[in-house]
């Protein structure tokens, strides 16, 4: 990483000496300023890292100069440092996302642990931008795990977070909402790239089989075992064992798996010496593993050392944004497979696709995509081209169902007159909502302000406003 520099805006220059002096013993570069204006224009031009800034300086104070390079698109990392501790001022200061806030004096230990932090989340940012670029990229041209649903990218976030940590992952979904996909990314951003990738899936092999395709077999362990072979564990030796639908495994075959990821060890069938491994595990399933272990169909021990870190991929229908940018990416796809002209979705198809429920999530999309590009002769796709299924539209929205409710009674409201229909309606709109709320939380009004994103006073005037029994609720 490139030297640090680091902006120290003080009006006193005892504490710019001091802290340059810090600076410059931790390898750090420091470009000192003495008041708002100086420190704002020289953020505006500097690339820095990090920046400490006093709240009471001339010109302009720390918290106006944060404020303004947020606005300005500037995301160095922040430390705020004032002599008066109040708490207006932490709390405006963290609003704006700063990193910390110190009082004076500080002490020089204390300043240097905040900035070891600092410092440790800057790497981790920068790691984190490396690695969304490279996912970007790899989706961009291998896969068609795409998309700019905030589901998505919350995805994307936390595999940018986990991919070089060595964890187990457990990847929770339906099935064709790309599980395998996102095992393959995990690993090709995985200090265990170079290595193999290996995947089995549980509901594809046979019980029987499954022990032997997991360990491998010695030559005459059974019948028709006239050679010895390697089990997929030897096979990812160095990489990452992607572990297909592992909520359909067995008990039995449950216990040998535990033992194997255990104590990285496993014995082949037929087997009398121990084979050791370093593999990765990643996991997947479209069951509801607490689900199962209550049912005593799943381990309870297996399933906690599954999900080191549980990835939740949603269901297309929860991701109807992503749709059309999904179609577009398969249109461009098959027409280069298929050495096809250019086709396009027209607005009722793409009207089509949205408001379908998606039962086989995105494969089903690329297999709809894949044929109506075969089968089709035009050059703007219609819903007839696309032929989607019929009775697997989706369910109707939350907005679907309120308008259903209210345009009855708009359609008979006469237009010529003041009806006040908002003061009117709202009332029977929020009711049912603040009173679910606080039967979620049991009649706690601080957990249901938060829930509601409102003031606690805010909830308690509406709750005596809107005649809320709380007391039966908490009964």
């Amino acid at each position: 990483m490139s030297t640090v520099k680091v902006l120290i805006a003080d009006d006193d220059e005892s504490i710019l000496w001091v802290l340059e002096q810090f600076m410059n013993d931790k390898k750090l570069q420091a470009v000192k300023a003495k008041d708002g204006f100086e420190a704002q224009s020289l953020l505006k031009s500097g690339d820095f890292s990090l920046a400490l800034l006093d709240i009471n300086m001339p010109g302009k104070d720390g918290l106006e100069v944060f404020k303004s390079a947020r606005e300005e698109g500037i995301n160095a990392s922040v430390i705020i440092m004032t002599a008066e501790s109040t708490m207006s001022n932490t709390l405006e200061a963290m609003k704006l996302g700063a990193f910390d806030y110190i009082t004076k004096p500080f002490d020089l230990g204390e300043l240097e642990i905040i900035i070891d932090r600092a410092l440790e989340n800057i790497k981790l940012r920068a790691r984190l931008t490396s690695l969304s670029e490279r996912l970007k990229e790899e989706l961009a041209h291998h896969t068609a795990f795409i998309g700019k649903s905030r589901t998505v990218q919350e995805v994307f976030k936390t595999v940018g977070k986990i991919a070089q940590k060595d964890v187990t992952v457990l990847i929770l979904g339906e099935s064709g909402t790309g599980k395998e996909l996102l095992a393959k990314l995990i690993h090709m951003n995985s200090l265990r790239s170079e290595g193999p990738f290996i995947a089995v899936n549980s509901a594809a092999v046979p019980k029987d089989l499954m022990e032997s395709e997991l360990f491998g077999f010695e030559k005459g362990a059974f019948t028709g075992a006239t050679e010895g072979k390697k089990g997929k564990f030897e096979l990812a030796d160095g990489g990452t064992l992607f572990l297909d639908e592992v909520g359909d495994m067995s008990l039995e075959l449950q216990a040998r798996l535990l033992r194997a990821i255990q104590e990285k060890e496993f014995y082949k069938v037929g087997g009398r010496e121990p084979v050791k491994v370093d593999v990765r595990i990643v996991a997947a399933t479209n069951h509801d593993l607490d689900k199962l272990v209550l049912e005593k169909k799943f381990r309870e021990d297996l399933l906690f050392r599954l999900n080191g870190v549980t990835l939740n991929l949603p269901p297309l229908r929860d991701r109807k944004g992503d749709i059309h940018l999904l179609s577009e990416y398969f249109l461009e796809k098959f027409r280069q497979e298929f050495r096809t002209e250019p086709k396009s979705l027209s607005p009722k198809a793409i009207d089509a696709l949205e408001h379908y429920q998606w039962p086989g999530n995105v494969r089903e999309l690329e297999n709809i995509i894949r044929r109506a590009i075969l089968l089709s002769q035009n050059i703007v796709l219609t819903p007839e081209d696309l032929n989607l299924p019929q009775g697997r539209h989706r369910k109707e929205s939350l907005e679907d169902l309120i308008s259903a409710r209210i345009k009855p009674f708009i359609d008979k409201t006469d237009n010529g007159g003041k009806e006040e229909l908002y003061d009117f309606l709202m009332p029977f709109m929020e009711r049912p909502l603040i009173k679910l709320v606080l039967e979620k939380t049991r009649g706690n009004q601080v957990q249901a302000a938060d829930m509601l994103g409102i003031n606690r006073n805010t909830l308690r005037k509406k709750i005596k406003d809107l005649s809320i029994n709380i007391g039966k609720i908490k009964d």
